[in-house]
């Protein structure tokens, strides 16, 4: 279906841009707009590059398994019927320092790979559990205390202060996860009754 509601844009752009006697500025803004998006793909690059080898020196080195001790009662009380000692915790673990170091791109195969340990413990195999839907809360508001990717984008166009949005970055995603797991609770609640 999005594929549809794109080619209608694209196609009521180029007809609009035609009707008007500006098809050569479709043709460029095309032309510009796939050099900048490689450009801003290159400056990323070196960051996620950068992030994900410390996620990946971290796991290796225990950091992960130290910081799933510190985090594994606030864990727990979030994952209340996954087992302590399963590997879906350590994969939620590593989802959640993802997300709080502000690792948007990194998130989603972390939050894949927990969603699979999350997926063994399910037994209905076509119905998300109440703990898939708290971590697809979590991923989706992503609390962040190191917006790094947005930090990077912002450095990659020119910005002077990169870093003025950490402040506003921290606070919005705190309220936005602490909301989003009131309305899950609220439902995991209404789902049992």
């Amino acid at each position: 279906m999005i594929n549809v509601i794109w080619m209608i844009l694209m196609a009521s752009g180029i007809i609009y841009a035609g009707m008007n006697g500006k098809i050569e500025l479709v043709t460029a803004s095309a032309i510009n707009a796939a050099k900048d998006a490689v450009e801003l793909s290159l400056n990323l690059i070196g960051v996620m590059c950068l992030w994900l080898g410390i996620m990946k020196i971290a796991e290796l080195s225990g950091l992960i398994k130290a910081i799933s001790y510190l985090l594994n009662p606030i864990v727990g009380l979030l994952f209340p019927r996954v087992p302590k000692n399963h590997p879906a915790m350590g994969a939620i673990i590593m989802t959640i320092s993802a997300n709080l170091l502000g690792l948007g791109n990194a998130v989603t195969p972390l939050g894949i790979k927990a969603m699979q340990q999350l997926q063994t413990l399910n037994p209905k195999k076509d119905t998300a559990t109440p703990a898939m839907c708290t971590l697809l809360a979590l991923c989706t508001t992503g609390f962040t205390l190191v917006p790094a990717t947005i930090i990077a984008i912002r450095s990659a166009a020119g910005s002077t202060n990169p870093t003025a949005i950490v402040g506003a970055t921290i606070i919005v995603s705190l309220f936005a996860t602490i909301f989003v797991l009131c309305v899950d609770r609220i439902c995991q609640l209404l789902s049992r009754r």
